[in-house]
């Protein structure tokens, strides 16, 4: 990028491309095709050995989605990045890379309900253990690591309790045994940034405020460059050991001469390309456009959240409102310490009269949708226990968060008269 800046306003702008090298537009074009031309044998012979880099096959690589990865990676002031299919998707490629059958993660509790499936679950099918432990206590993390432990894994902002992971804390209960902080950062990108705080790895459904329109599903891992396999060799064989899957590759070695990026390079050229799970070009381009926006859109969507929160606080029928600009205490000082371009978008409460009033209060709205994301320009709420973390047991439910008439609301940029109008006649119904 010939623009240097490291602010996401101007990077979101900049970064990764300023004009398409083959066409001199100033819009990054939509690459919509499965495969490249090779300029010779030893051209293509070279790309398949990583002998050099280049475009194969778009479920591998595609210049919309790396212009997407780049802008990515220097938005979190990473090294490298990887698009796939959706949040879900980049989750579990997270794990999987460091992970095989009769390995764990040690994972907060504090988790979206479909995280929680996938690693309570279906994880658990393919022989990967997740040890859950509750945040609140950065030591839980080290009490449950062993030598088969391969990452710590949290959200940023964890819905539906919306309290701040202590990252900070964490990545240095990690750096003690050599495990690396995966973070969820979904909920708050650019507001958060955690390589700051000693995260390895950042995770992102892009199908959120990356996007910001509620038009495309997709998902990003970016790779921090900062952690140091090679040190921890032990602790990461699929890294670190040759690999059959790639003629006899190892990983951190191969990385060497493109630079500190073993970790997605792996996740790229052997998960990529075995489970398929690509985000599409034009998903991508969807993408680019939301990033443009991203920064400006959080600095608004946080100030419209702090005031529905005050609002909800002098409500009769609310109980109690979960946000993270109104917690006190160590919840307080640690939104203050993490989150630094505003308290997000995203606002939790209590409804006196439990399920019930809940589901009359969602079905009284009028403006806002009701819609199981968050991230949209639009204003969304939903009733979490009835949907979202329906599929968890009870136990499970109070573990992350969710009780009864819990109702989570994702504030939109509308104008605040009109969002608040909404919420006070919904209320009145519930």
């Amino acid at each position: 990028m010939s623009v240097n800046s490291t602010h996401a306003e101007t990077l979101g702008l900049h970064a990764g491309q300023r004009v398409d090298p083959a066409t001199n537009s100033v819009a990054v074009p939509i690459y919509q095709t499965t495969s490249y031309q090779f300029d010779s044998t030893e051209h293509a012979a070279n790309l398949f050995a990583l002998k050099e880099l280049g475009n194969i096959y778009t479920r591998i690589m595609n210049p919309t989605c790396a212009v997407l990865e780049e802008r990515m990676a220097a938005i979190d002031g990473g090294v490298a990045a990887l698009a796939l299919a959706s949040g879900q998707a980049a989750s579990a490629v997270a794990i999987q890379n460091i992970s095989q059958t009769g390995d764990n993660i040690v994972s907060s509790t504090d988790l979206y309900g479909g995280t929680w499936n996938l690693f309570a679950n279906t994880l658990k099918t393919m022989g990967i253990e997740v040890r859950f432990v509750d945040p609140e206590d950065p030591e839980a993390f080290a009490n449950a690591t062993d030598k088969k432990t391969r990452g710590y894994y949290a959200e940023t902002l964890p819905n539906p309790k919306l309290q701040v992971f202590p990252i900070e804390e964490v990545a240095a209960v990690g750096q003690r045994f050599g495990v690396p902080l995966i973070m969820d950062n979904t909920a708050c990108p650019v507001v958060c940034k955690p390589f700051d705080h000693g995260a390895a790895v950042t995770v992102y459904s892009t199908t959120k405020y990356v996007g910001g329109h509620g038009n495309s599903i997709g998902g990003v891992i970016v790779d921090s460059g900062k952690f140091d396999w090679e040190a921890h060799g032990d602790r990461f064989p699929l890294l670190t050991q040759p690999d059959p899957s790639y003629h006899g590759a190892v990983w951190t070695e191969a990385a060497k001469p493109l630079g500190p990026i073993a970790y997605i390079l792996k996740a790229r050229v052997t998960l990529l390309r075995d489970l398929g799970s690509c985000m599409s070009p034009f998903n991508a381009f969807l993408f680019i456009q939301g990033l443009e926006t991203l920064a400006l859109r959080m600095r608004a969507h946080s100030d419209n959240a702090a005031k529905v929160a005050e609002w909800l606080q002098t409500q009769n029928k609310v109980t109690g409102v979960i946000y993270p600009g109104l917690m006190k205490g160590l919840y307080r000082r640690r939104a203050d310490k993490y989150l630094t371009y505003g308290y997000g978008a995203l606002v939790g409460f209590e409804l006196e009269g439990g399920k019930d009033s809940g589901r009359r209060f969602i079905d009284a709205l009028k403006m806002f949708y009701h819609v199981a994301n968050i991230g949209d320009a639009r204003s969304l709420a939903i009733h979490p226990a009835s949907t979202t973390h329906s599929q968890l047991t009870p136990e499970d439910q109070e573990a992350t968060g969710v009780t009864e008439g819990y109702v989570r609301l994702s504030i939109g940029l509308e104008h605040i008269d009109d969002i608040l109008a909404d919420l006070d006649q919904a209320l009145s119904n519930a």
